[in-house]
C-alpha cells in the first residue's frame, strides 16, 4: 500500500474544492488536515466539496479529517459535499454513515447542479 497522499485546494469566497488523491490514512491524515486548515478557519468558506476522484483507500484516520471538516463547516452553517467517490470509498462512508446519501454526488458536475438548483429554490423563495 502505498503512503502517497495528493491535495489540491482550489476556489476562492465562500466555495473550496479540495482534491484528493492516493491514500488518506494513518500515514498521511496529518497532511490532509494541515491542507484544509487555512479553508477550515477561513469564515468566508461555508461550502467545501471533497473531490474524491483520485482518491484510492480511506481508513478511520482518513473518516476523522472528513467529520472534522463537515463539523467544522456544520458549526457556521456550511456543508461538506462529497464528489467522484470510487466506489470502495463510497462504500466505506456507506457503511459507517461517515456522509449522508444525499451529500454524495457522483461528479462535481452533479454536485454544482445541486447547488445551483438550491440557490434557485431559496431565491424563489421555495426554500424546504
Amino acid at each position: 500500500m502505498s503512503d502517497d497522499l495528493r491535495i489540491a485546494i482550489e476556489g476562492s469566497g465562500a466555495k473550496r474544492t479540495c482534491r484528493l488523491g492516493g491514500h488518506l490514512d494513518t500515514h498521511t491524515y496529518q497532511h490532509a488536515d494541515a491542507a484544509l486548515e487555512p479553508v477550515l478557519g477561513d469564515t468566508a468558506v461555508s461550502l467545501l466539496v471533497l473531490d474524491l476522484s483520485d482518491l484510492d483507500y480511506i481508513s478511520s484516520a482518513g473518516l476523522r479529517t472528513v467529520f472534522r471538516a463537515r463539523k467544522t463547516l456544520a458549526a457556521r452553517g456550511g456543508k461538506v459535499l462529497v464528489a467522484n467517490p470510487q466506489p470502495q470509498i463510497r462504500k466505506v462512508f456507506d457503511l459507517v454513515k461517515a456522509v449522508p446519501f444525499s451529500e454524495i454526488f457522483s461528479s462535481t458536475a452533479e454536485a454544482d447542479a445541486y447547488l445551483d438548483a438550491m440557490q434557485k429554490r431559496v431565491l424563489s423563495g421555495d426554500e424546504d
